[in-house]
């Protein structure tokens, strides 16, 4: 059995897909049964805990310099390796549960504190870097989110040893989240002639892609064009748009076609690494999406849920809605917050024309969660979160850009309105007295008629489908990884449970490159419109309206779900990705 090895930011805390990705695998029996041995790797961060709370809540410290704690038989080893880096470090487990099916893991979790470091090691192996993989760090030295990364990958590969976890039997897999794990997984590589590692960089997303996604005005309605009209032609991301070398992330992206497979969260994602330059058309890699949730839900629990939200917009606005939707999500400019407004802007006068009301709960913030009395002083004095205002701890900026577009669009709607809440969580000790006793987070997820998605660039969106086992419509862009894995459920066949917004498709087919490259904001805002009011058709047609459509959309909604569980994910993907590695590995070694 192999020991996996996953190097991630995401070690100890939840921050975004990357943590939802580990606590899927991690509570999945399928995953479970084969990777039995589990190893978390990241950098120490500074934070208010100590001693026994170094690995969270549901850590067990076994080993940490840092608080003099020498719990575990490898102690001493861990140690030498300190001492031969000048770093520290943090080891023990942490606890995954799912509170649905009451599966336990706990993987070893392994934390390198990089803030020091032996100067002469970290040259040594940057200079490898560079003589190995073509990588100058030199350029990148001042970049402190690079530096922790290649400061990590020496020691973390030291430890791994002292583990046992590359021996010269069973294979020890390390999976590279994002570019954080690429200098380990490097490191890794060197290490061929003495340890039995196999390497698979995990593309949660194509950073230099998404980089030129949101950068341009023309945001995905021109790149992915772009990109499908040069790879026709032969060229690539760097023919096109110039070098991008001087982006750290780029150089990291581009070493990963030295490794032994390439994991893909979505049909895009697979098609950006191609992107990437020659070196990759052959480069082995294969799609392994995300998994959803998926639990079955009765049609009383639904609209209990539904009815809730529906009472908090009567306390927050005075008036019931006949639809709830929703959008839960980082505020960040690749969700594409703005077309969810488009969207409401072509429904408002079908609203009207049938005399029904809607409410747009949006829930996001860029700032970490606000203190329960400050959320009441704000409830109180001004009305949060129907009313907002600019500075903490309230509004942040880019909060208050998004709050702009409310404001607007809330002036000028009757029968649709837009309440924005930014705080953490979902229940009452969070988001103040008027949300309705007894709410919790899952009523979001439950209680929706649709969530919005409509991203620009999405290479999974695990948001934006979690509502589809409760009965939500989930509507998100073609560009999202996982209308992809929708698609390869349905067989191809549309369901009325998800509607997928092309914002890519022009009105003429017979355009340049350069007249793609030129594509702007101008252009992008008429196809928006359009593609808006094909949407707001569509949902008004498709939202139910009885309980016996509430029943049926549950009922497609769940057995859609339970074709995109983890446990799917982990059996036809993930697993067989690791297998594919490993035989990959050893039939390069033959060759």
């Amino acid at each position: 059995m192999p020991t996996v090895v996953h190097v991630t930011h995401e070690a100890i805390q939840k921050i975004g897909g990357i943590g939802a990705v580990l606590q899927g695998l991690l509570t999945s029996p399928q995953y479970l049964e084969t990777a039995k041995r589990n190893i978390l790797v990241g950098p120490f961060w500074p934070t208010d805990t100590t001693g026994e709370h170094r690995l969270g809540a549901q850590g067990e410290v076994l080993y940490s310099s840092l608080d003099h704690l020498y719990r575990s038989p490898l102690a001493s080893r861990f140690r030498e390796i300190e001492q031969q880096f000048g770093v520290g470090i943090v080891y023990g487990r942490r606890k995954f549960t799912d509170k649905t099916t009451g599966v336990i893991s706990s993987p070893e979790v392994l934390l390198i504190d990089v803030s020091r470091f032996d100067e002469q090691k970290l040259g040594q192996f940057k200079y490898q870097l560079w003589k190995q993989f073509g990588i100058e760090s030199s350029r990148y030295d001042s970049i402190y989110d690079y530096e922790q990364y290649v400061r990590l990958a020496p020691p973390a590969i030291a430890a791994l040893h002292a583990l046992g976890a590359a021996g010269t039997s069973d294979p020890c897999v390390i999976l590279s989240h994002e570019y954080m794990g690429i200098p380990t997984a490097l490191a890794a590589i060197m290490e061929a002639d003495r340890a039995n590692f196999r390497t698979i960089f995990y593309a949660h997303e194509v950073a230099t892609m998404r980089r030129i996604v949101e950068g341009h005005p023309g945001h995905d309605t021109m790149f992915y064009n772009v990109m499908r009209s040069a790879m026709a032609q032969g060229l690539y991301v760097e023919d096109v748009f110039g070098s991008q070398m001087g982006y750290y992330k780029h150089a990291l992206l581009k070493a990963t076609r030295f490794m032994d497979l390439v994991f893909c969260v979505g049909d895009y994602v697979q098609k950006e690494m191609r992107f990437l330059g020659a070196d990759f058309v052959h480069v082995d890699s294969q799609l392994a999406y995300n998994g959803v949730p998926c639990w079955k839900l009765t049609v009383e629990e639904k609209m209990a849920s539904r009815n809730r939200l529906r009472q908090y917009c009567n306390n927050l606005l005075g008036y019931e809605p006949d639809y709830v939707f929703t959008h839960v999500t980082r505020l960040v400019p690749s969700k594409g917050m703005w077309r969810d407004m488009r969207v409401l802007e072509a429904m408002e006068p079908m609203l009207r024309q049938r005399n029904e009301s809607a409410i747009l709960f949006t829930l996001s913030t860029e700032v970490p969660g606000r203190r329960s009395e400050d959320i009441a002083r704000m409830e109180q004095h001004y009305h949060w979160p129907v009313v907002h205002r600019e500075g903490l701890p309230d509004l942040s900026h880019g909060e208050a850009v998004y709050y702009q577009a409310v404001q607007e669009f809330n002036a000028r709607a009757r029968n649709i309105k837009v309440v924005f809440v930014n705080q953490f969580g979902w229940e009452p000790r969070l988001c103040g007295a008027r949300m309705p006793w007894g709410m919790e987070f899952m009523d979001i997820r439950k209680g929706s008629d649709a969530e919005f998605g409509q991203s620009i660039y999405e290479p999974f969106g695990i948001a934006q489908v979690e509502p589809i086992s409760f009965g939500g419509i989930c509507v998100f862009s073609n560009v999202c990884g996982c209308a992809g894995f929708v698609d390869k459920v349905t067989g191809g066949k549309p369901t009325p449970n998800v509607i997928v917004a092309d914002y890519t498709e022009l009105p003429t087919k017979t355009l340049r490159p350069e007249q793609l490259l030129a594509i702007g904001q101008p252009q992008r805002d008429e196809i928006e419109h359009a593609v808006a009011r094909r949407v707001a058709a569509e949902l008004m047609e498709r939202l139910p309206r009885t309980p016996q459509e509430f029943e049926q959309f549950i009922e497609r909604g769940y057995d859609l779900a339970s074709g995109m569980s983890w446990d799917v994910v982990a059996r036809d993907y993930v697993l067989p990705g690791i297998e594919r590695a490993c035989r990959a590995h050893r039939l390069r070694e033959i060759a």
